[in-house]
């Protein structure tokens, strides 16, 4: 046995009476959208009057937009007439164990052990639940409970023998019958979306995924095959995958297929994949501290490889396998040493200590070719020399990918939409659903024959609004795009005083570049009529290295000492890789000062054309205060409506990358303050960390609400129409399985922030989900695609693949640039404001134009597009000083020879900074 270590030492209030969410229905009058009494066409179903849904019940289709057919990454599935039956599945006196190995206890269990209880075969979903198509018959003649003993090579001659194998006991529990008729009533609109509805979806996606998850690598509700592969380096390799997922639509079911990608942990020897790692394979000595290993390369080596399995060359070489081939004991990495083989020593039961590597010359009789190299400490606590590892193949990294592969894995993840569906459709061959015992003892059958066509609309797109001067200030976006071409700004600002720091070397960027940067701002801005840039700037060359909020600070005392007040904006320009630099800017501008600043990559802008810097210009004047363009409100009569003004509010939590500890979620909210939703303000506030409900919801709306009323009584507006009578709220970032956690935990704390402002009027309130993280993608017919191959923006899906019982629908808003466009899906969870599904679509289409930075559509409305962006920026709140990183694990004591660093909750949130009290009223995160 390897040796051991030696041991370590040392809310917002409640809600208001009487306004708690309605349950699966409107309020009287609301939500009700083009409801009809006669029968209903293809693809459509009328909801029977007593079905109950989780959010705004389904009442209507849209009609609005020109009628356009696509294909749908969608199968037809036939789901089953027959009884399934549903066990509860534990493992007594066991610790909660991988999925991967559960999967191999119940595998062993049905074909291995004890094969004639389970004929036909029972599904798995690797937790805590099986489904079977028949009773089962326990053998000990019990019919709602049995304790099996499984071993994972079959039942050995002698079970109790002390050199038996590992054995693991598996109880199973009937705890229900399933009919499949709760479905098809459900899918006819006759049946309300309960837990015998979902349990039923949930027994056929565990029928569907139980062969691929048997057979390859799987993650959630994606399998991955070697059959298509890419090296990416740092010890990464990507896997073709495939994603399906059994899913109600309107009157069938459906069983959705996507490609999906994987990144993998090389496979091979431990030594070669952490020299991939740091980019510098074929040299082993990198990997010895006594050749100078810096230590933070050794912690971020140390957490990349938490979590990898691996088997040893000494048990390989001494013949340790079981039957059929299969590896001894692979052993999961804890951690890294910061000792070699031949330093790290420990403890021997005669009280003597050994060195790692002594112990294998005389344990083993080997002797290590590389003793001055790490070593790996494992889950059973042995200490492993690097070159002893092998590391299996096909093991998912669940770790964030870093920033510079995050473009190699785009490039091997996206495809043409064309390519896309012909992959999909291929991959019916590596799913074989008509070869799976697994469906066919459940009655399951897919249509393979082809993907689903169904019927869309393409929405007609806003008119959008330019300033004075414009040679055309109404212009109508075409596939979702426009230019600014002889446009003027909506409203564009002036500056007096104004700053050019370059933090890069002059050699690399010259007075003459710094000359070009600022003539073509110059020109830019007045190009759009932003004033005051045709003054000379102070320009000044600084060390990146030395202190930069120290630098900005003393160059703008010294401009409010000389020209009489502090420059309006600084304009700096950055090197490659700045990012820590650009977070010590942002918190001087944002946090500290409240000053505008604009930031510049040195490469992006040298010699750059005019369009790079008309680009600029967009972000620049609403950082100012300005707007840049507007929705014509006329052609959307919730806009136009200035008898019930609307405060519109995206909201977006974010959460640490996959695998790091102690570190929070950054919760944010976005609203618009002026009657044109044009302009906006941001909130955003830190949590406990993976939590999706935001706590501070409250205190969050109070805010939005107070900057709004404020705003518009400080510009002019009539008091009545200062108070907003209707608040829409887009909510980005939630599953459906959250959403009536969403209705239960933040729609109170909504309502609550309006009683607590003693508003004239209670706002009415609408709550929409957007939903970005699910695989339903449209291809158009032959022809019929934008230039990328994509359908135009504007498609509108409501039926037939939507929810048979919710307000819900799909929105591709935005053109096509690269690979397959992905729609978002919008669910209306509450609504008091009547929206019909022509109007609400027509809302979030509009939304998605007025995002500041582009003349283009975006994907998502442009509040929640800034919610994401305000919470990705949450960290500027922070001194720099702290390092925080949501990529990044804070050390803690399971770090050997490390000082805990791990920091509280409370700790995060004394030292999380509000805005600057300017900042607050400025477009900061455009």
């Amino acid at each position: 046995m390897p040796p051991r270590p030696p041991p370590r030492g040392g809310r917002g209030g409640p809600p208001p009476r009487g306004t708690a969410p309605p349950r699966g229905a409107p309020p009287p009058g609301a939500g009700r959208g083009q409801s009809s009494t006669a029968a209903a066409p293809p693809g459509q179903v009328m909801l029977a009057e007593h079905v109950q849904t989780i959010g705004v019940r389904k009442t209507g289709y849209g009609r609005e937009g020109r009628p356009f057919e696509v294909f749908t990454n969608h199968f037809a599935a036939k789901i089953t007439d027959k009884i399934i039956i549903h066990y509860d599945v534990i493992h007594p006196s066991e610790k909660t164990l991988p999925a991967r190995l559960n999967f191999e206890i119940i595998e062993a269990l049905q074909t291995k052990c004890y094969p004639q209880v389970f004929t036909p075969r029972a599904v798995y979903d690797g937790r805590k639940n099986m489904f079977a198509s028949q009773i089962i018959s326990f053998p000990s003649g019990h019919e709602t409970q049995h304790e099996f003993d499984v071993f994972l090579d079959g039942i050995p001659e002698d079970p109790s023998a002390a050199d038996a194998p590992k054995s693991y006991k598996v109880r199973l529990t009937k705890v229900a019958t399933i009919n499949p008729e709760v479905l098809h009533r459900f899918l006819s609109g006759q049946q309300s979306h309960d837990n015998s509805v979902l349990t039923a979806i949930t027994a056929l996606n565990v029928v569907v995924r139980m062969e691929p998850s048997l057979k390859y690598p799987f993650n959630v509700r994606s399998f991955f095959t070697n059959r298509e592969t890419k090296d990416i380096g740092q010890g990464m390799v990507l896997w073709r995958g495939y994603f399906q997922s059994v899913r109600p639509a309107v009157g069938r079911m459906l069983i959705n297929i996507d490609i999906s990608t994987g990144v993998m942990y090389k496979s091979g020897s431990l030594i070669d994949l952490c020299l991939d790692f740091f980019g510098k394979p074929g040299n082993p000595a990198i990997l010895a501290p006594s050749r100078g290993l810096p230590e933070r390369e050794r912690q971020r080596l140390s957490r990349f490889l938490v979590g990898v399995r691996v088997v040893t060359r000494v048990a390989q070489a001494q013949g340790q396998q079981r039957p059929g081939g299969r590896q001894a004991n692979p052993r999961v990495i804890k951690r890294l040493s910061n000792q070699s083989a031949k330093d790290l020593r420990f403890s021997l039961r005669d009280g003597t200590t050994q060195s790692v590597a002594d112990y294998f010359r005389i344990t083993y009789r080997r002797e290590l070719r590389y003793p001055d190299l790490l070593c790996v400490e494992v889950g059973s606590g042995a200490l492993l020399p690097l070159e002893v590892c092998e590391v299996l193949p096909g093991q998912i990294m669940r770790k964030q990918v870093p920033p510079d592969k995050t473009s190699s894995v785009l490039e091997f993840a996206t495809k043409k939409p064309e390519a896309r569906l012909e992959s999909i459709v291929n991959g019916l061959k590596v799913l074989e659903y008509d070869q799976s015992e697994y469906l066919r003892s459940f009655g399951l059958t897919v249509d393979t024959n082809g993907p689903v066509k169904i019927k869309g609309r393409i929405l007609p797109a806003p008119t959008m609004l330019y300033g004075q001067g414009s040679r055309q200030q109404n212009v109508n976006p075409r596939n979702g795009e426009w230019n600014m071409i002889d446009k003027k700004l909506y409203r564009p600002a002036s500056i007096n005083r104004w700053i050019v720091i370059i933090f890069e070397r002059q050699q690399r960027f010259s007075q003459n570049a710094a000359d070009d940067m600022i003539n073509g701002l110059r020109n830019a801005t007045a190009a759009v009529g932003i004033t005051g840039f045709q003054s000379q700037p102070r320009v000044s060359w600084e060390n990146p290295q030395a202190d930069v909020i120290g630098t900005l600070r003393r160059h703008g005392m010294e401009m409010r000492n000389t020209a009489g007040g502090l420059p309006d904006i600084y304009i700096i320009v950055l090197p490659d890789g700045a990012a820590d630099l650009y977070q010590q800017i942002k918190h001087f501008s944002d946090i500290q000062v409240g000053v505008a600043t604009q930031c510049l990559k040195s490469n992006k802008c040298f010699r750059a054309k005019p369009q790079y810097y008309a680009n600029v210009c967009l972000k620049i004047n609403v950082k100012l205060g300005g707007v840049n363009t507007v929705p014509d409100a006329k052609a959307i009569p919730f806009l136009a409506d200035r008898q019930n003004p609307a405060i519109i509010i995206g909201a977006d939590v974010i959460h640490p990358s996959p695998g790091v500890e102690n570190k929070p979620s950054f919760t944010s909210m976005v609203a618009n303050i002026d009657p044109m939703f044009s302009r906006y303000v941001a909130i955003s506030k830190v949590q406990k960390s993976r939590q999706e409900i935001i706590d501070h919801a409250q205190e969050m709306v109070a805010h939005c609400l107070r900057m709004h009323i404020n705003y518009k009584i400080e510009t002019g507006i009539e008091q009545k129409a200062a108070f907003p009578r209707r608040i829409i709220v887009f909510r980005d970032g939630v599953s459906e399985g959250q959403f009536k956690q969403v209705i239960d935990g933040e729609i109170p704390k909504i309502k609550a922030a309006c009683a607590a402002l003693n508003l004239p009027v209670t706002p009415k309130l609408t709550v929409v989900v957007v939903g970005k993280r699910h695989h339903v993608r449209f291809f158009p017919m032959q022809g019929q695609g934008d230039r990328s191959g994509n359908c135009p923006a504007g498609l509108v899906v409501d039926s037939e693949v939507a929810s048979p019982a919710e307000f819900d629908f799909y929105l591709q808003s935005h053109a096509g640039l690269l690979g397959t466009s992905r729609p978002a899906h919008y669910n209306v969870l509450y609504d008091e404001n009547g929206f019909t599904p022509d109007s609400m679509q027509q809302l979030a289409f509009t939304l998605c134009h007025v995002y500041a930075r582009s003349t283009r559509s975006v994907s998502i409305p442009a509040p929640v597009y800034y919610a994401d962006i305000v919470c990705a920026r949450a960290k500027n709140h922070f001194d720099p000083s702290l390092n925080v990183d949501l990529s990044e694990t804070d050390l803690t004591p399971t770090d050997p020879g490390q000082k805990s660093s791990a920091k509280t909750l409370s700790h995060y949130q004394k030292n999380f900074k509000p805005l600057a009290q300017t900042a607050q009223r400025r477009m900061y995160f455009a």
